[in-house]
């Protein structure tokens, strides 16, 4: 009885060092001796112990961040770039047979892809149109991985860090770009506010009477405050005809 007993407890005790649990964001790739048996989906799993083996696959959207990386552009200016991988592995299989370390791999992957990518491209294009450099990354990296049973979802490129003589030389040129504007926005202003003025002396030249009312009108706008000092330029010509008719006045005058 006892023996039974003793039988029975060793069967629980293998029985209970035997179960593994695969969690529902997991997937279990087993092996007997040293094969590949299948994949074990969510759930407690019996794995015999010393005969078989069973290896989890985390299965949700993970990233790598590929770290920075000294580059050279098209034109051939040196920048520093990061970028972030964003994969899920649907094959987990795959993931574990094809390659030894798809984290450490994907990583390394990366690296390269983005390298070759900024080195076919100049670096206007690489500040003004990331998402299609992004996606040629993703092209490339998704093709690799796709034999090790990896989706590749996404690339995103984080930083781009520019030496700091060229970022003063760019910061130089925007602002003598936004002084061109500028110039041009004011010559612009010039030229109408002088076409405008040009309209309203002809009209006022074309109008009878219509510079005296300008005048007149001119005058009761500026006597509408008190603190104003008016003075009234007359033409030297109307002094010149006062002057002769008080001579002529004087003369009539002397002969009588």
């Amino acid at each position: 009885m006892e023996s039974f007993v003793s039988f029975l407890i060793f069967v629980g005790i293998v029985l209970l060092i035997s179960i593994r649990q695969v969690n529902q964001y997991q997937r279990g790739v087993m092996f007997t001796l040293g094969k590949y048996t299948g994949t074990k989906n969510p759930g407690w799993r019996l794995v015999i112990p010393i005969v078989q083996k069973m290896q989890r696959v985390d299965i949700r959207v993970r990233t790598v961040d590929v770290p920075d990386q000294e580059s050279i552009t098209q034109d051939n200016i040196s920048i520093r770039i990061n970028a972030v991988i964003y994969y899920k592995v649907v094959e987990a299989s795959k993931a574990v047979l094809e390659v030894e370390n798809f984290f450490y791999a994907m990583t390394q992957l990366g690296q390269t892809a983005m390298r070759n990518v900024i080195g076919q491209v100049p670096l206007d294009e690489l500040l003004t149109k990331r998402d299609s450099i992004s996606e040629k990354i993703l092209s490339i990296v998704d093709n690799e991985t796709r034999p090790w049973g990896i989706d590749v979802l996404s690339v995103e490129l984080k930083d781009v860090v520019l030496p700091e003589g060229l970022k003063r030389t760019m910061a130089k040129q925007a602002e003598a770009e936004r002084e061109k504007r500028a110039n041009i926005i004011n010559s612009e202003g010039e030229v109408v506010a002088a076409q405008n003025l040009a309209q309203a002396a002809r009209t006022l030249t074309d109008a009878p009477g219509a510079l005296h009312l300008r005048t007149l009108n001119s005058i009761n706008d500026i006597s509408s405050d008190e603190s104003n000092t008016v003075v009234f330029a007359l033409p030297m010509e109307l002094f010149k005809g006062i002057a002769g008719f008080a001579t002529m006045i004087e003369k009539k005058n002397q002969q009588d």
